[in-house]
């Protein structure tokens, strides 16, 4: 439809002299397409990559400025084997999203310099398109769907100019618009009801997932406070009822055992039956919508209930998806804060919990001899261990000094100050130290609730990390050494715990009031996107047909939907378009009907011709109706310049032309 039309569009404002050049207003429809297309793979692309797409555009600009022919094909040539070569150095290959998107840019800006004829204009369109469809591949947020959205309007916008180069800017602009329009309810229709796959449609090569920024299976010294100048968002959720306090917010990621002196690391953990042994109590249901991170492990509230997905329950109470996490995900879930974990452990389990390297942090060792001296339970020597980290005067801040061989030693009896895995790090080996079991488990902590849709909103600056320990009769309890020194960081948040004076990260410094109600509805707006559009997955496609009474796998008929689905829109489009030629003016049809009459002596008007020109060569070629034509013609002239339409006249001009024979 949209090809009849431009073919159309030519046919009738064209002029047959028009060849191959570029004028002004074509290429800077196409050089805005492009511009457009490729502003947001800057972020991502290598700054080489970015920096030589925006010299090709400034240098076609240039080019159309003065206007200049394009360059020699040799000199084209060799800058394409360059580009490709720069490709195959900075990738190490072709094949795969990262280069395949990379080159599709540069071809991009080397196809505008090569542009000398219409068809090369509509292919640098095409690769418009594209690379339009390409950005997908790294971001699917609103802004970036606007933004593709706007650059697919201002390469029809291109097209549009390319079959109709003596129009104005504004009625290209109108053009490019209505074909976009009509083109929506098809684009609703697929996007609804077309089958919907697991993972991304661009899974299969290898590079196709980059590495994400978050928690790891590994803790060390700093890791966890770098997190903390992040405002990235980790997750969101929103609570069947109402939301749990702050500090009952602990979200549960990978559980560390493994402790070589410096750095934590997840054990393999088995998989179990269920996550909890006493059921009894408060439960919380809640949605969590988590961002990709590469991983299988969800961020869940501490304790996991039962679940009906296909998730999975690890003997550490972690929840894990089937695969790695690597798009967003949305799942239904449940938390029991009261449940007793661990009331039961195997053997290896607490000799791992206990397990410390030799040769590291004897101070921390000595102190442990000491606290846990004549005690008569864990419970007592854990009391003794709360009370001196209590009163050792450690300090929370975003800033620790870095630390040495024995890190533990250093923080508690040199620095005394530190971040959550800090705190964590060194109350677990105490902890172990004096033979208790004991594992740091790091996750997420409180959260911002945005009062526009309700939602609690967690970001990677609420990264967090806590100690558990494992007692008799008890099972695993948690114990969060960051509370001892800073409560505040658990009750109200980073910015609140802070030393006075020491600097905040970005995200938690003051704002005005009208800035931050402009960032929480842009996220609650965010949000209802990645709900609506990304959040419709092949679970939610599937209870939308079920209620459509279309059974899962019920191929034919969904077909059959589908078919009918497109089939009525297009058939109205032929209708409104029939209706349109129908209410052509009626003196152009009067008019056209002659030109179609002549069309079988190969005398059809062209487009340039006015009534004069057009009669006179018809005269001239058909000498014995000469004289009825150019009456015919005087007639048109008169009554479509003339001061007034006149019903009769229009008639008597039918007439003239229906009566006219062809010898």
């Amino acid at each position: 439809m949209i090809g009849g039309w431009l073919k159309q569009r030519a046919a009738r404002r064209r002029p047959a002299s028009a060849g191959s050049a570029l004028d002004r207003r074509q290429g800077a429809w196409l050089l805005g397409a492009a511009a457009l297309t490729m502003a947001p793979h800057a972020s991502w692309l290598p700054p080489w990559i970015s920096g030589l797409c925006a010299a090709l555009l400034a240098w076609r600009g240039l080019l159309l400025w003065h206007g200049r022919q394009a360059p020699s094909p040799w000199l084209l040539l060799a800058l394409t084997a360059a580009a490709a070569a720069g490709v195959r150095a900075e990738f190490g290959h072709f094949f795969g999203k990262d280069p395949g998107v990379a080159l599709l840019a540069l071809l991009l800006g080397l196809k505008l310099l090569e542009i000398r004829a219409a068809r090369d204009a509509r292919a640098a369109v095409m690769l418009c398109f594209f690379l339009q469809l390409a950005i997908f591949f790294e971001d699917q947020s609103f802004p970036v769907a606007a933004l593709a959205l706007s650059a697919s309007l201002l390469g029809l916008a291109a097209l549009v100019a390319q079959a109709d180069p003596n129009g104005r800017s504004g009625e290209h602009l109108r053009v490019a618009g209505t074909l976009m329009a009509q083109g929506l309810p098809f684009m609703l229709i697929l996007f609804v009801l077309f089958p919907r796959i697991d993972g991304p449609l661009w899974g299969l090569p290898a590079d196709a997932f980059s590495a994400r920024t978050g928690l790891s299976e590994s803790m060390s010294p700093g890791s966890i406070s770098a997190l903390s100048q992040s405002g990235e968002i980790a997750f969101r959720a929103s609570f069947a009822g109402e939301v749990p306090a702050r500090r009952q917010r602990y979200w549960r990621g990978p559980v560390l055992t493994r402790f070589d002196g410096r750095t934590w690391q997840a054990e393999h953990a088995q998989e179990a039956a269920a996550p909890f042994h006493a059921a009894d109590g408060k439960r919380i249901d809640y949605t969590l919508t988590l961002e990709a991170h590469g991983k299988r492990w969800l961020l869940a509230l501490d304790f996991p209930g039962a679940t009906g997905a296909a998730l999975r329950h690890t003997s550490d109470f972690q929840l894990l998806a089937p695969r790695p996490v690597r798009s967003r995900v949305r799942h239904e879930l449940s938390a029991h804060p009261a449940a007793v974990a661990g009331l039961a452990e195997t053997a290896a389990t607490l000799a791992a919990a206990r397990r410390l390297p030799p040769g590291f942090n004897p101070r921390t060792q000595a102190l442990a001899a000491r606290l846990a001296a004549d005690a008569e339970s864990h419970e007592q020597i854990l009391q003794r261990a709360v009370s001196h980290l209590r009163d050792a005067g450690l300090l929370y801040t975003l800033r620790p000094p870095l630390l040495g061989r024995d890190s533990v030693d250093e923080f508690l009896f040199g620095s005394r100050r530190g971040f959550c895995e800090h705190f964590a790090s060194a109350f677990t080996v105490l902890m172990r130290a004096a033979g208790v079991p004991a594992r740091v488990v790091t996750g997420y902590q409180g959260g911002e609730i945005n009062p526009v849709d309700g939602n609690l909103v967690v970001r990677q600056l609420d990264a967090h990390a806590w100690s558990e320990v494992w007692l008799a009769g008890r099972g695993w309890v948690r114990v969060d050494p960051t509370y001892l020194a800073a409560p505040r960081r658990i009750d109200d948040g980073l910015a609140a715990a802070l030393p006075a004076g020491e600097a905040l990260p970005f995200t938690l410094r003051a704002q005005h009031d009208w800035l931050r109600n402009m960032r929480l509805r842009w996220e609650a707006l965010s949000n209802a996107w990645n709900q609506r559009v990304l959040g419709y997955n092949p679970e939610r496609q599937r209870a939308l047909l079920s209620r459509l009474g279309l059974a899962p796998g019920d191929a034919w008929r969904l077909a059959g939907m589908l078919a009918a689905a497109i089939g009525v829109p297009f058939l109205c489009l032929l209708l409104w378009t029939g209706r349109r030629r129908r209410s052509t003016d009626p003196l152009d049809r009067a008019w056209q009907a002659l030109s179609t009459k002549l069309a079988a002596r190969g005398l059809a008007r062209q487009p340039w011709e006015g009534p004069h020109d057009y009669t006179q060569r018809v005269a001239s070629a058909i000498p014995e109706l000469a004289a009825a034509v150019r009456a015919i013609g005087v007639d048109y002239a008169s009554l479509r310049y003339g001061p007034h339409s006149d019903g009769a006249r229009l008639a008597a001009l039918r007439k003239k032309i229906d009566a006219l024979r062809l010898p």
